[in-house]
């Protein structure tokens, strides 16, 4: 019986194969660490080579801890780290042995000139973004500046995971939910865009066919099925990037859904039928074809990690800290924290704040003025995201942030939206399992499998006592955020 479903996560830091069964559960994991290249200041690397190794060992692995698993695969999709830029010849044979990476900045002199040269009114309402060092559409204007040789061999550009696509099936495709963040995509037709492409100075030929994250490529190329022990009839999928496809595995299906990923910072992503056009805001397409609306902000875990260096040395646990910041009142006896230790994305000079604090302020006022001042800083952004149609219905967390219940309380009655927590937080791995489920007739459609494949550990209802607080106090905070500016600007030269 095929019964599991083989998906696998080219990520940053290593590769990842999982077995899961029907129920979104996963059987067996395997991850394999992979080097990250950093030849200068700014650049960011890695081989395609060892993406393709460690997806041999990774998928060996899983498939000998669950008993008959080789004959229960009913398909295989693949997500991965975005944007990795990766070139091939007309034989699939790379033509750069090493990929620049999505955190990869050596593109900034190519965004600076673009932006330069091309006004926001010419590309902002095809692309549904701004120029970035991240999009692949600039890292292929560096690569055809700089090593030359290798573009004039190169017959197609693939993003990671769809160079595991190649390897597994020999097909050359690329998946939607990527396109939309390459700066190379109309976001209307859902189709490459001929004036990016005349804009960017990228040949459109070089961008293969595009799919939808949920369309079968092809079967396992023979050879590839014989030496993974795998039948060479497994269908393989088109696959999503990881975002989008973490995107889907975590609930957050269609319009009225949010997500909140808190790291070292914060992605605040809320999904609607079309993107918000605004330069402060990215969108994404979901690997359920909806569009994220995000932006990313420079506070998050990282200032509850400034909080415990300064205060405690790094001596106390976050634990313990948590257990601080529960003793103190809904927003702090009115201590502001404004959150922006290391600047701001679209506002690099900003910097961070405590604001009214007195005599009677101690630590635990402290510690969750600044929980609080992170939630504000996020509230400060939701209108813009919210593209006019209100506040989501519910907001999923995930990262480290999704572990911290008083966080999620502060959020929750901040924004006046329930926060759900996944139960599994592989979401990547199960957003891969949900599209198998639809693309092999196990579920009729996305929202089925969710319902079967997506199961929440907790819901955090806002406090009405603490949303009246925090009502009356976004105002100021906003005040105190605006106010800084000036000031800001006459610091510059003490820095």
């Amino acid at each position: 019986m095929r019964d599991l479903y083989l998906a696998i996560d080219v990520g940053t830091g290593g590769l990842r194969s999982a077995l899961v069964g029907r129920d979104g559960r996963i059987l067996a994991f395997a991850h394999r660490e992979h080097e990250q290249i950093v030849p200068q200041f700014g650049w960011s690397e890695q081989r395609p080579a060892d993406w393709w190794q460690g997806t041999q060992d990774t998928i060996r692995a899983v498939l000998a801890d669950v008993d008959g698993a080789a004959d229960r695969v009913a398909a295989i999709c693949t997500c991965g780290q975005m944007h990795g830029t990766v070139l091939v010849d007309g034989s699939g044979q790379l033509t750069r042995d090493t990929a620049p990476l999505w955190n990869d900045k050596r593109t900034a002199p190519q965004v600076e000139a673009f932006s330069g040269r091309v006004g926001q009114g010419a590309y902002l309402d095809i692309a549904a973004n701004m120029p970035a060092t991240a999009w692949p559409a600039f890292k292929l204007a560096w690569i055809a500046e700089h090593d030359p040789q290798a573009m004039a061999r190169t017959a197609a550009v693939l993003m990671p995971k769809d160079w595991i696509n190649l390897c597994l099936t020999g097909q050359l495709a690329q998946d939607r939910t990527e396109a939309s963040l390459s700066f190379l995509m109309d976001w209307r037709s859902r189709d490459w865009s001929e004036a990016l492409c005349r804009m960017t100075g990228v040949n459109p030929a070089l961008l293969p066919p595009l799919h939808d994250a949920g369309d079968i490529l092809g079967p396992l190329l023979p050879e590839v099925a014989q030496a993974l022990g795998l039948d060479a009839g497994v269908p393989v999928l088109a696959g999503a990037g990881d975002y989008p496809m973490a995107l889907l595995g975590s609930g957050v299906i269609g319009p009225g859904m949010g997500s909140d990923v808190t790291g070292t910072s914060t992605i605040i992503t809320l999904t609607h039928d079309k993107p918000v056009i605004d330069p402060e805001i990215s969108n994404v397409m979901s690997a359920g074809g909806d569009w994220g609306a995000m932006t990313l902000l420079d506070a998050g875990g990282d200032a509850v990690r400034w909080a415990r260096r300064a205060f405690h040395g790094n001596d106390r646990s976050y634990a313990r800290i948590a257990e601080d910041a529960a003793q103190a009142v809904a927003g702090s006896d009115a201590l502001f924290f404004l959150p922006y230790l290391s600047g701001e994305r679209f506002n690099p000079r900003s910097r961070a704040q405590f604001f009214g604090l007195t005599a009677s302020h101690g630590l635990p006022e402290l510690h969750r003025a600044v929980l609080e001042g992170v939630a504000f800083s996020v509230r400060q952004r939701l209108d813009g995201l919210q593209g006019g149609q209100g506040r989501p219905e519910r907001i999923v967390a995930a990262s480290g942030g999704a572990k911290n219940t008083l966080w999620l309380r502060i959020k929750a009655s901040m924004y006046g939206v329930p926060y759900l927590v996944p139960e599994e937080l592989e979401c990547g791995v199960v957003g891969a399992a949900m599209l198998m489920a639809v693309a092999t007739g196990d579920a009729p459609d996305l929202k089925a499998a969710a319902a079967k494949m997506v199961r929440f550990a907790d819901e955090v209802q806002p406090d009405p006592a603490w949303a009246e607080v925090y009502d009356q106090m976004m105002p100021i905070y906003a005040r105190l955020y605006d106010s800084a500016q000036d000031i800001l600007v006459e610091m510059e030269g003490l820095l």
